[in-house]
């Protein structure tokens, strides 16, 4: 028998809060932090969480694991990490109870073939051992001694950096970058906060955290986040959110063209939509609205700007650029405003 929708989206929403309360029992506080994890989660993206050491991130991702039914892999990133590494590679293999045939390659598989991959510090590995990750992320498959693989589904990669430590670091590149449907960042705690941190991990051990979802709800949660309406409107908002970030376009804010040398691009306004629908969708709404736009406007535009030297050298964030666009560009263009009924305004 077929769910109607309705009963489809309770389902979902019920997914999203059993795994959200399984997280809190782990994780203290960071409630925006973990819901922009399942957003990512429910929209099928993948995320990178940028932070201080000791914040949790690598706990949040093996926490998110613990709650879900999925094959976990981490991989913890250096300079001296090698892409075969990763995605794995052929070794030669010789059966001894088959003689007469000799030695054979076999497929030796790296950890890039779990569901949830934890690609710890990824900012420490090469470009080239970085660039391994480029067709996993984009095409969910991988190429090992000219043979695809495909890689099974659900496949999420979340990964991790530090912002302080420059030193022996190299910096994404902006097509690694793309790839992430949210850039996250991890705030330090406050007191409060601290507080049950210290209590919790100077004591006994915690129990773990219950398993709330297994693969086909997953995997039915990622369904149910396409089916999520978006209006014209709201989709011709998100439009004109990254349209304005091109600091070349005539509608580009005077923050936009002082600070920026590139703007959001495609995949940039896809991430804007498909988190925006996630957003409903963990709120239990059918319909994306245009404060959901604005909710993840940060996370999903922040890692695609550019600055440029001059905004760099005044130390303009690309979160102060995403604010820009936000207080410059109307839900509403002002045109179709003002064909509005007069009783109609400000609804």
């Amino acid at each position: 028998m077929t769910i109607d929708f309705e009963a489809r989206l309770q389902q979902a929403l019920g997914a999203a809060t059993r795994l959200r309360e399984a997280i809190a029992r782990v994780i203290v506080g960071q409630g925006e932090v973990v819901d922009q994890v399942v957003w990512a989660l429910a929209a099928g993206g993948h995320v990178l969480l940028e932070g201080a050491p000791g914040l949790g991130k690598t706990l949040l991702v093996r926490t998110l694991a613990q709650c879900m039914d999925l094959r976990f892999s981490r991989i913890q990133f250096t300079p001296d990490l090698m892409p075969s590494d990763v995605v794995g590679t052929n070794v030669l293999v010789m059966d001894p109870a088959q003689r007469a045939a000799g030695a054979m390659f076999q497929v030796q598989k790296g950890p890039i073939f779990g569901q949830m991959v934890l690609a710890d510090e990824i900012n420490r590995a090469t470009p080239k051992t970085q660039s391994a990750l480029l067709e996993a992320m984009a095409e969910h498959a991988v190429t090992i001694a000219g043979q695809r693989h495909s890689l099974e589904e659900p496949f999420i990669v979340l990964a991790t950096e530090n912002p302080i430590e420059m030193e022996g670091t190299y910096p994404l590149p902006e097509a690694q970058l793309d790839r992430f449907l949210l850039k996250v960042l991890v705030p330090s705690p406050g007191e409060d906060e601290l507080c049950e941190v210290l209590a919790r991990t100077t004591g006994r051990a915690p129990e773990p955290p219950p398993r709330v979802l297994d693969r086909e709800q997953v995997l039915a949660l990622r369904d149910m986040c396409r089916d999520v309406a978006v209006a014209e409107p709201v989709l011709r908002y998100a439009a004109r959110l990254v349209r304005a970030s091109d600091p070349a376009a005539s509608e580009a804010p005077e923050t936009v063209r002082r600070a920026l040398r590139y703007g959001a691009g495609v995949r940039g306004a896809q991430s804007l939509v498909l988190a925006a629908k996630a957003v409903a969708l963990c709120d239990g709404r059918a319909n994306v609205s245009f404060e959901d736009v604005k909710r993840v406007a940060r996370p999903a535009l922040r890692h695609r700007l550019i600055r440029s030297f001059e905004g760099e050298a005044e130390g303009t964030s690309t979160d102060a650029v995403v604010d820009a666009l936000l207080a410059s560009v109307p839900a509403r263009p002002a045109a179709v405003e003002a064909e509005r009924p007069r009783g109609a305004r400000g609804a």
